[in-house]
């Protein structure tokens, strides 16, 4: 590994930001560079406004800046290849390459490794029209879940309570809301309790990454619409040793061996959406990288130098790598415009950010924002990330709220209930 690295992150959102946060605290690094960043991002790194989608145009400028090291954070480069074609043109980067990332990109792909690998998951059916779909339903069992096949920020997962409801969500998945949709999934509804699990892998090897535990929906006691995320705790409260050595036998293993078997090799973050029944564990979905807004709540945990872990992945050599974390909980909540995840105003100014008084284990990440002579406006439904670190998730979330108590953004709105499984019980 070089001294001083210059780095390069891709992307723009919370995640970004707390990734960017955590290598700017490695003595390693000499300039971080992101692509195309937010206001959060620019007090730590250069900001850079490129198109992400356009590879040439990214290519050229890591050339020009002779960058040591590229990290891909969002799913959609990822699954479109930036990888491959990073590495073709020399370029050292950390994220899977595009077979292996339509672990994310295709639900359908990942249904099929499933079926052929005996992976637990919930019982499918995959159709490419409509009216297939909907005779389908017309027999199935309630409540059932309908999802987009590609990639929808998050967003293209419903569960429908009847069959109106279902054929609200065919109607608006094959309509193109999620963009152009060749297949949709329908599965069971499987009644347990969600988590996120997390492991870095150098293509040979794999080390685990905490666990988490988000909220997706908008509204408080899980209530309302699907967003990308509203909050998050970590590690996960369902969490135990018993459990962790199945989710590893019966789902990561297969899976690392299905890339494997497809003549390919799994480089960066692999986040496993899980569902827990009588700890027993099934597969929701796949993320090919980390989550947000778990990715916030995890990485101030980190102890081991991030610059270290990504670096041992690219160069097939973290078997040698000892990752430490804290022993404190993490909670996240984020602050929305006024709106989300429907329509939402953007270009509102947020008073207040400086005059904040951060303690040690408090954390601000910005996601939808950015930076116009010296003011920060809103830019995007989910706006600021608060992430507390302490010995309780309640206290934990109690100082989170009083921040943004405290900095009074009339067009935000957030859940006060983060957590509320773990902390009410």
């Amino acid at each position: 590994m070089y001294l001083y690295m210059i780095i390069c992150i891709i992307g723009s959102g919370g995640r970004e930001h707390s990734i960017c946060k955590t290598i700017s605290l490695s003595s390693k690094i000499s300039k971080i560079y992101c692509m195309p960043g937010n206001a959060g991002t620019q007090l730590l790194a250069e900001n850079i406004e490129l198109d992400i989608n356009d590879f040439e145009k990214v290519l050229k400028f890591l050339k020009k800046i002779k960058v040591d090291l590229v990290i891909v954070g969002p799913e959609k480069p990822l699954v479109n290849g930036i990888v491959d074609y990073l590495e073709k043109n020399n370029i050292k980067v950390f994220g899977p390459r595009k077979i292996p990332s339509q672990l994310e990109g295709s639900k359908t792909f990942t249904k099929n490794i499933c079926k052929k690998y005996n992976i637990p998951t919930a019982n499918f059916g995959i159709f490419e029209k409509k009216e297939n779909t909907l005779d389908f339903l017309k027999n199935s069992k309630f409540p059932i879940v309908i999802k987009a096949d590609g990639l929808a920020a998050g967003k293209g997962v419903y569960i429908s309570k009847n069959f109106s409801e279902a054929k609200e969500a065919v109607d608006e998945i094959f309509d193109g809301k999620f963009g152009e949709a060749k297949k949709i999934l329908v599965e069971e509804f499987l009644n347990g309790e969600e988590m996120s699990f997390f492991i870095v892998c150098d293509g040979k090897n794999f080390k685990l990454f905490k666990t988490a535990q988000d909220h997706k929906r908008v509204n408080e006691g899980d209530e309302g619409k699907n967003t990308g995320g509203m909050g998050a705790y970590s590690p996960s409260g369902l969490i135990n040793k018993d459990l962790e050595n199945k989710i590893i036998k019966k789902i990561i293993l297969p899976t690392l061996k299905a890339i494997e078997e497809m003549g390919e090799k799994y480089k960066g973050f692999l986040y496993a959406g899980l569902m827990i029944l009588n700890n027993e564990p099934f597969l929701i979905e796949y993320n090919v990288r980390m989550g947000d807004p778990e990715c916030q709540t995890i990485l101030p945990l980190l102890k081991t130098d991030l610059i270290d872990i990504c670096d041992a992945c690219c160069n097939e050599n973290l078997e040698n790598i000892n990752i430490e974390w804290k022993e404190e909980k993490s909670l996240c909540i984020v602050l929305c415009s006024q709106g989300y995840p429907e329509k939402f105003t953007n270009n509102v100014k947020i008073d207040n950010l400086n005059k904040l008084q951060l303690n040690i284990n408090d954390f601000i990440f910005h996601a939808g924002t950015k930076k116009e002579k010296n003011e920060i406006f809103s830019n995007g439904g989910r706006v600021l990330n608060f992430v507390s670190l302490s010995s309780s998730f309640k206290s934990s979330r109690e100082r989170a709220i009083k921040l943004i108590n405290q900095l009074n953004w009339g067009n935000g709105f957030f859940r006060k209930d983060i957590g509320f499984k773990i902390i009410d019980k």
